[in-house]
């Protein structure tokens, strides 16, 4: 049996998303979240602290997570 991996929630860390999912990391820099030094707060965090639309940053994070770009 095959786990299923988690959804990406705003509530989840950055760097943590990008662990489980590294082809995230397009999304990430497309937004112009920092994903390096800034990626140690929650998704929700980030796109506020470099004004990002939390939204659609989470919408195109999942499809990209679940493989459906």
């Amino acid at each position: 049996m095959i786990a299923t991996k988690e959804r990406i929630t705003k509530e989840m860390i950055v760097n943590d998303a990008i662990k489980l999912y590294p082809d995230t990391i397009g999304v990430f820099s497309k937004f112009h979240i920092d994903s390096c030094c800034g990626g140690a707060v929650s998704i929700e965090e980030a796109a506020k602290r470099d004004k990002a639309d939390l939204d659609a940053l989470l919408k195109k994070l999942n499809e990209v997570a679940s493989g459906t770009r």
